[in-house]
């Protein structure tokens, strides 16, 4: 009965006016003395109840009028990790000729990211008033909302009345990265398939005769790259830049966002793919993203942007994964048997986890490739660095 009582408030008061407490009392006491002066043809209680219901009429009236001028602007909002906060800034502006009091402005902010409401005192003639807000985020997405509420009573306080303004607002909330400093599962991936995996690094290693180009100096350049008859020639140090190359090797992180798996279990792989993605990155090798949704992606704002958006059970349109060495992300164990040679994996079980010995003894002759099985007692950083032949299957 309270929650209907509540939301017919709220519907008058988004669509007309709703009274306020004062304002109810005030229409009781009204019609009591209408009704005591029609018993009694007193007159003094037809003033009485004429005043009260013109007092009740305006009250009624500039509520709205002091809304209709406000305008409100977002301003873009820009993409965080979790943990970080969204700033959220809006602009209400006032092109009437008359000043605003009291105004309550509320963004409605959807499901996940709380709440957002500030009052606003006082806002002079054509000015505008600039709020913002910060608002902790704890679970990644995209987030989308239409909209801001205005509401106020003034002048009299009797009547509330609240209009919305359409403010449309998207927030990109990116899933957390881990730093990883090592990571066996792209380090060893595809030596059995390609074996010049590691020559980018050789490359980056070498100190002659894989030279580009030269530079000057930046701090922070190792000096067994400096290039001294040059650097005596020109006067300043120069830095000779090396020739980089990925022997052929492309990483390829594939999520099984078409099963159905536990939800923490796979906020954990979308973490553990967003720390592979940017490790393999890093190490300035080839590597995409794949998902069932959206099949191949690359670019780091793409594949936050994929990472932030994808959720377990979606619809697979692409219904293969890539024919190459992969390291497949999975709650499905079934989905091991079919990976390509070279592939590697990461399995978040549905039960608790099996003995290394019996992982070997069931298992081990059916699969070709390694992996880490995650366990939900241990950090999953120190998972994703630790070898593969602690926990292969």
């Amino acid at each position: 009965m309270k929650r209907n009582r509540f939301q017919w408030q709220n519907w008058l008061e988004s669509h007309w006016i709703a009274p306020a407490y004062g304002g109810g009392l005030l229409i009781a006491l009204s019609i009591f003395f209408f009704g005591a002066a029609t018993n009694t043809m007193a007159g003094w209680l037809y003033v009485i109840s004429g005043i009260s219901f013109a007092l009740l009429a305006i009250a009624a009236v500039l509520p709205q009028r002091s809304l209709l001028s406000l305008q409100v602007q977002r301003a873009t909002i820009n993409p965080v990790s979790v943990g970080d906060d969204l700033t959220l800034e809006l602009t209400i502006i006032n092109s009437s000729n008359q000043a605003k009091i009291l105004i309550q402005v509320q963004d409605l902010l959807p499901l996940g990211l709380g709440k957002s409401a500030t009052v606003i005192e006082l806002l002079s003639p054509h000015q505008s008033d600039q709020w913002v807000t910060y608002i902790p985020t704890q679970k990644r997405g995209i987030y989308h909302w239409i909209g801001v509420k205005l509401r106020t009573a003034t002048p009299l306080g009797l009547f509330w009345c609240s209009r919305e303004r359409k403010a449309p607002a998207t927030a990109i909330v990116y899933p957390l990265v881990l730093p990883l400093t090592t990571c066996p599962l792209i380090d060893e991936i595809g030596q059995d398939y390609n074996p010049n995996v590691y020559e980018q690094r050789q490359f980056q290693m070498a100190t002659e005769g894989v030279t580009r180009t030269l530079r000057p100096y930046r701090y922070g350049d190792p000096t067994r790259l400096i290039h001294w008859r040059s650097s005596a020639r020109y006067g300043e140090l120069r830095v000779r830049e090396l020739e980089t190359s990925n022997g052929g090797q492309e990483i390829i992180i594939g999520l099984d966002s078409a099963f159905f798996w536990k939800p923490d279990d796979f906020e954990q792989a979308v973490i553990a793919a967003a720390s592979l993605y940017f490790y393999a990155s890093h190490c300035q090798l080839n590597v995409q993203l794949w998902t069932a949704k959206t099949g191949l992606v690359y670019g780091n704002r793409v594949v936050l942007h994929t990472l932030a958006d994808v959720n377990y059970g979606e619809d697979a349109l692409v219904k293969n994964i890539p024919d190459f060495p992969i390291i497949w992300l999975t709650q499905n164990p079934e989905s091991l048997k079919i990976l390509p040679l070279g592939s590697r994996w990461l399995l978040w079980p549905y039960s608790s986890p099996i003995s290394p010995r019996d992982q070997t003894n069931s298992q081990s002759q059916k699969l070709s490739h390694l992996g880490l099985e995650i366990r939900p007692d241990l950090s999953l950083q120190s998972q994703l660095q630790s070898s593969l032949r602690a926990s292969n299957l």
